[in-house]
């Protein structure tokens, strides 16, 4: 510390400084170095009153600016409180084991091409009920692996011009491409015995079938194959 300022102080000599004197230099020397490193906007109990000071609401202290609250941060008073309420906190929130993501392994496939397939139309001749029956080969299935479906609307697909008077049937097992076949867009009855599903592991054979709802009309009979079946389309596997 300079000295040579120092009332009754000679110059180039020094005298003993009071406590009051180390005392404030110390705090000079504190808020300056929390000056250039705290920012007060990320002290969660800073505040400014409306009287034009400020206060810390952990320790209920009044400041009259920054550089006294800077000062009062690194005091012992605070940080003891500070300390008591970290483990407040802990006591009160105790830590949750972190849960584990699951780890899914996607699995890639080569794909070797569409499988065969056979389409059958039906029609109930007493309740006039009109159904389909599918039947898609899988010879080559890969291990572990079974046949899905599902229904998809003429809005969802991107392969045709969305018509709202055909849906898509499609069919999906891996490392097959998806195939999708085009039918009415009637609603399906899937009460029971009207619809069902079956692998034949033995045969990799699955045949699915399902009746179109009656729709309070005379039911018309189904058009040609070449109509309803217009084409197999080749769809990307995430669809399904």
């Amino acid at each position: 510390m300079d000295f040579q300022n120092r009332a009754g102080g000679k110059t180039g000599g020094g005298g003993v400084a009071s406590w009051s004197e180390s005392n404030r230099d110390r705090r000079e020397r504190l808020r300056q170095l929390a000056l250039e490193t705290i920012d007060l906007n990320k002290d969660p109990y800073f505040m400014k009153n409306h009287l034009g000071t400020y206060e810390c609401k952990l320790c209920l202290t009044l400041h009259n600016n920054e550089g006294s609250y800077l000062a009062h941060t690194q005091g012992k008073k605070h940080q003891s409180n500070l300390a008591r309420r970290a483990a407040k906190d802990a006591k009160d929130s105790p830590i949750q084991p972190a849960l584990e993501k699951a780890r899914v392994d996607i699995r890639k496939f080569v794909k070797i091409g569409r499988p065969g397939y056979r389409v059958t139309k039906q029609r109930d001749p007493i309740s006039g009920h009109q159904s389909m029956l599918f039947q898609v080969d899988y010879p080559e299935i890969a291990e572990g692996v079974g046949p899905r479906h599902r229904f998809m609307s003429a809005y969802e697909q991107r392969v045709e011009p969305p018509d709202r008077r055909w849906q898509y049937l499609l069919f999906a097992a891996e490392p097959y491409e998806t195939i999708s076949f085009k039918i009415p867009s009637r609603e399906v009855d899937k009460s029971e015995g009207k619809f069902w599903t079956h692998w034949n592991k033995d045969a990799r054979q699955f045949f699915l079938q399902f009746s179109f709802k009656l729709e309070g009309r005379k039911p018309q009979a189904l058009q040609s194959a070449s109509g309803i079946i217009a084409s197999v389309f080749k769809f990307q596997h995430e669809r399904l």
